[in-house]
């Protein structure tokens, strides 16, 4: 068997933690409990989960607003998550930051971020400091397809290219940039090519098929951390919820959706592929559902038990930093 089971369940367990949690979130929200928008990422679990599931708590990763299935690859706290996501004082940013400021700098989470395209040129900054200090940690950014054309992220990929620095960027092409397709928006053919344009190995894989992006992941961390500088993977995939939870999505086909769900659902194509080859079996990934359910409807429960911030003690609290 070329992969261990122990890291096989793993693998698993995050995804369905990503899916649940954000199914969860889903429905949260329509009854009240989360304030904000909330964007999430069902469908998209896969490349959360191969990018991160390698990389070091001092490795960094940068998110998008779609950033709950980066956080929690990355291994930050469910019930902290979730408290956050509900804007509770005891959330990993103190209920401060919300759903698209998910941020856990122990974790190497350097954040969730609304503006478009605003991750990778932080994540350039942790790739200089990394090679500056000379370390092996690297820095890897997400971006969607409709960040790919914001000038933030064009210059990051020049900007990497010319300092030659540690940083994987992985774009997640789930077909749309809000409404808006991506064969519309992208100015050439391919942005797997248009990435290699900027001097950098780049590649375009299946996003749905765990072990596709798993391994073109693992091919640009190492090429990062043996000094060899910034690769790009373009992850073709998919977004079964709209734009964000309330989105009509009347820019979308006919059955869509329900034939994405049917034959593009990563965790369905995970355990298709473990059953077959006879790596897992449907009792241990059964265990690891009720296992994950579990874990969410705890998550869920202390959140909504859980106090808000205290306008007179925690309105100005952590703004401003003393340490210089």
């Amino acid at each position: 068997m070329p992969y261990q089971t122990e890291f096989l369940l793993r693998v698993y367990r995050t995804m369905k933690t990503i899916r649940e949690f954000e199914e969860r979130c889903i429905k949260e929200f329509e009854n009240g409990n989360i304030p904000g928008f909330v964007h999430v990422s069902n469908g998209q679990e896969a490349v959360a989960v191969a990018a991160c599931i390698e990389l070091s708590d001092k490795d960094i990763i940068g998110s998008t607003h779609r950033g709950h299935g980066h956080s929690l690859a990355k291994g930050c706290d469910v019930g902290g998550m979730m408290k956050e996501i509900m804007g509770r004082a005891t959330g990993v940013c103190k209920g401060k930051g919300g759903s698209m400021h998910i941020a856990d700098m122990d974790k190497g989470m350097i954040g969730a971020n609304a503006i478009v395209g605003g991750g990778p040129p932080l994540c350039n900054g942790a790739a200089l400091a990394s090679k500056t200090l000379g370390t092996k940690d690297i820095a890897l950014s997400f971006s969607g397809d409709g960040s790919a054309n914001q000038g933030t992220v064009l210059e990051s990929l020049n900007f990497a290219v010319v300092l030659k620095l540690p940083h994987v960027f992985i774009f997640e092409n789930n077909g749309y940039g809000e409404g808006t397709g991506v064969d519309y928006a992208l100015g050439c053919k391919s942005l797997t090519e248009r990435n290699a344009a900027f001097g950098m190995p780049s590649e375009h894989v299946n996003g749905n098929d765990f072990f596709a992006i798993y391994d073109a992941c693992q091919r640009a961390i190492k090429h990062a951390r043996d000094g060899k500088g910034p690769s790009a993977i373009e992850a073709e995939t998919v977004r079964f919820d709209g734009h964000f939870v309330g989105d009509p999505q009347l820019y979308r086909g006919k059955d869509e959706i329900k034939l994405a769900r049917k034959n593009r659902d990563c965790l369905k194509l995970f355990r298709e592929r473990v059953t077959t080859e006879k790596w897992l079996t449907n009792d241990q990934l059964d265990a690891v559902d009720g296992e994950v359910m579990l874990l969410i409807e705890k998550s869920v429960q202390e959140a909504l038990a859980a106090p808000h911030p205290d306008p007179a003690t925690d309105l100005l609290a952590d703004v401003y930093s003393s340490v210089y």
